[in-house]
């Protein structure tokens, strides 16, 4: 297959000096315990934003520090927490956090306190400076085409519009998720059409269900790439990669292209288990790419993968290929 020769030649890894690797930053990982889908924004001035899921699913904290590193030790704040009933009432999942148009916005996803497993897409905003400050107002659910399962939303500019990446089950029944995305009318609505840009098809993306899930994009040298998770968020979970040229049509279907195999997975010799739902933020020079990301240290999990707490949040050094492509560096330690 043409697809296969391409990933190919992308993952080619060039040799970096000992001058280069002497300058990479080095992490006190993790940055912090019991904290999943990793969120980190940030801002400006340098100063950096830490938003995850709590392993209670109850609440939307977030912690800022003026370092990577600092995350580790900053102080948490709580921001939001869920309702007792109805709507937004059980597993508050994978909040992002977005500096839109001088507004902070979070995107998030919530169950039913009733009905846990009706997941949907919600949004919180705030319009002071400090987004551990102000109040958080409750903007409602991002409507999608199809009324279904539906989670981990991603927002991106490009060229003068705004997109919506998120995972979805668009076949019924247990088909499990894809990503789909979508134009942006504003940051809590979409405009249509709503493309699906990838489906679980390989064995990796379906090992105990079939998961595309926690969209993560970043841009550059002429592509706009996203990865994404796939698998249960046991061991098997793991990260493929999405591209696409930045001028083509973003959603035209036929555009985008798809790694054949996973990117980042889970690696025994380096205690990395279940590595994924990633973010990207770059080192204080503005310019190194920072993944922040999940993963356990440990392979056996007593009860189901969801229970567990353990999944706590890293940092590494993301590289880049001769030919362009992000090297996510599967056989280093962070």
């Amino acid at each position: 297959m043409k697809l296969f020769q391409v990933f190919a030649a992308a993952i080619i890894s060039f040799t970096f000096s000992a001058q280069v690797y002497s300058q990479t930053p080095e992490f006190d990982n993790p940055i912090a315990d019991q904290r999943a889908d990793p969120w980190v924004h940030k801002t400006d001035d340098g100063t950096y934003y830490l938003i995850a899921t709590v392993p209670e699913y109850d609440r939307i904290v977030i912690r800022k520090a003026s370092t990577i590193n600092g995350l580790k030790t900053a102080e948490e704040k709580v921001i939001w927490r869920k309702h007792e009933k109805g709507v937004m009432g059980h597993h508050i999942w994978a909040p992002e956090l977005h500096r839109i148009d001088g507004t902070w916005y979070i995107h998030f996803a919530a169950g039913e306190a009733e009905n846990i497993w009706n997941i949907r897409m919600w949004v919180l905003s705030n319009d002071a400076e400090n987004p551990m400050e102000g109040e958080w107002k409750e903007e409602g659910q991002i409507k999608t085409q199809r009324e279904s399962f539906s989670l981990d939303a991603t927002t991106f500019g490009h060229r003068g519009k705004r997109y919506l990446i998120w995972a979805q089950n668009v076949r019924g029944g247990d088909h499990g998720t894809a990503l789909v995305l979508s134009e942006m009318k504003n940051p809590t609505t979409l405009t249509g059409p709503e493309v699906v840009i990838t489906e679980p098809e390989f064995n990796w993306e379906r090992q105990k269900y079939n998961v595309n899930e926690g969209a993560a994009v970043i841009k550059r040298n002429g592509k706009i790439f996203v990865t994404y998770s796939a698998s249960a968020t046991n061991h098997n979970y793991c990260m493929g990669l999405l591209w696409i040229d930045e001028d083509a049509d973003l959603l035209n279907v036929s555009n985008w292209h798809k790694s054949p195999g996973p990117v980042f997975y889970t690696n025994e010799d380096l205690k990395r288990y279940g590595p994924g739902h990633n973010s990207f933020t770059t080192s204080d020079d503005g310019e190194t790419v920072i993944m922040i990301y999940h993963a356990r240290d440990y392979k056996e999990i007593q009860g189901h993968e969801l229970s567990d707490p353990n999944r706590a949040t890293r940092a590494r050094v993301v590289r880049w290929t001769e030919s362009g492509f992000p090297d996510f560096m599967q056989n280093e330690g962070d």
